[in-house]
This record gives C-alpha cells, structure tokens and sequence, in this order.
C-alpha cells in the first residue's frame, strides 16, 4: 500500500483500541463510533483504491530456439494500453545459464542493434510482444532482444543477440551475434488483491463496535433487575 494508507491503518486500529477501552460509556456514543468506523474504513477504501492504481503484476516468461534458452520474471505495471499491453518495470532470470542482469531502457537499442529502439511491452494477446520488443542484458556482457517479426513469410518471434566486442549498429552482426527464430510465451502469475486488508479491518472494527454494544446491553440489564429486586 501506499504510505497514506497506513495513515488510515494506524488511524482504523486506534479507533478499534478505544471502543474496547471506553466501555464505562453509555449507548449514546455507539452511533458517534460507528460513524466514525464507518468514515475512517471509507478513508482506507479510496487510499487502497489510489494504492491499486500503482499496484504491479509478476509474469513468468521462457523462450527458446536453436541453442538457446532463456526464462525468467517480468514486473509490469497492473493496466494495459488500450491495444492489451502491459509495460515491463523490471527483469530476472536467466539465458543459456547466463544471469539477466537488468532491463534495456525503454525507448533505446540494444548495443549493437542500433536504431531499433526497444518498447518493453508485453500482451496476453496472441502476439504477445511488438516489433520493438523488450531488452536486457546479461553477466556475460551479452545482450538480447526478442521480438515480434510482422516482415517475414509466416510472422513470429526473433531473437537478435549481441555479444562483445560489440560494434554499434545492427548492419555490424559478426559470428558472435544472431537474429534467430525463437518461440515465445507469457503469463501473469500473480495479481494483487488491494480490497483484502480493507474487509478484514472493516470486519475487526464493526465486531468490535457490535461487541461493545452487547456489553453495553447486558449492564443495562443487570442494572434494572437490580432496581426491580
């Protein structure tokens, strides 16, 4: 959550601490509180809601082809564009059991697949990456970026690799690097669940408001059996 909302935690366990510690009080007070659980839990809901807007997804990710194997975990941001795609926050994992050791900055090539600037997009549509595709780099020096291919026969997904000695542009692939065809897949692993805390506070708080009432009703009893005796 955001730091705001912790404002309203803070704020929502207060309140549920001294209902259970006024308990002297008399049953006018019970409508004042519930008001003000009621007003403090719709301050959570809104500061949870603006929370969820920044909230995250984890995918998991592999690709491969011929001699290569590459897997690992995206985090994007938690909506889509309006064409179905997520934008990638960061990268882990793995290629030919070379640790991935960042994301490509969005917006640029690749070293040595200079212009093709990288978007670092990724869908749950059945084309799941552009043609600008996503990149990163590797403990190896290495750099890699897959990538939807429109331009060929049958469309698909290309893997251009960069290795050292690098020289800038795409035209200056030697022996080391490759542009090879690759098949590619990913899938959202976990999607945040930002109304939970609010339910279960807003739970705590009204049992704890109801409690207070049945202790309150059940002195107001005794009290008037004891006039009655």
């Amino acid at each position: 959550m955001l730091n705001c909302d912790w404002f309203w935690v803070a704020l929502l366990l207060n309140l549920t601490y001294k209902i259970g510690d006024r308990t002297n009080d008399s049953m006018k007070n019970l409508p004042l509180l519930s008001a003000s659980a009621f007003a403090v839990t719709s301050g959570l809901v809104f500061g949870t809601m603006q929370a969820a807007s920044a909230a995250s997804l984890t995918w998991q990710w592999n690709y491969s082809g011929t001699g290569i194997t590459a897997n690992g975990n995206f985090i994007t941001n938690d909506i889509p564009d309006d064409l179905g795609f997520y934008q990638i926050l960061g990268i882990s994992g793995t290629r030919n059991g070379e640790t991935i050791t960042g994301l490509q900055t969005t917006g640029t090539p690749i070293p040595g697949n200079e212009p093709f600037e990288v978007d670092n997009l990724i869908s749950l549509n059945i084309q799941q990456l552009t043609g600008d595709g996503f990149g990163y780099s590797t403990s190896g020096g290495n750099f890699s970026s897959p990538f939807f291919a429109s331009f060929l026969a049958t469309p698909g997904y290309l893997e251009v690799f960069s290795a050292p000695p690098i020289v800038p542009g795409f035209e200056n692939l030697d022996l080391e690097d490759s542009e090879l065809p690759i098949s590619f897949s990913a899938t959202i692993v976990t999607i945040p669940e930002p109304t939970s805390i609010v339910s279960l506070l807003a739970l705590g708080t009204l049992g704890a408001a109801s409690a207070l009432k049945r202790k309150q009703l059940s002195r107001f009893t005794q009290k008037e059996l004891a006039k009655i005796s």
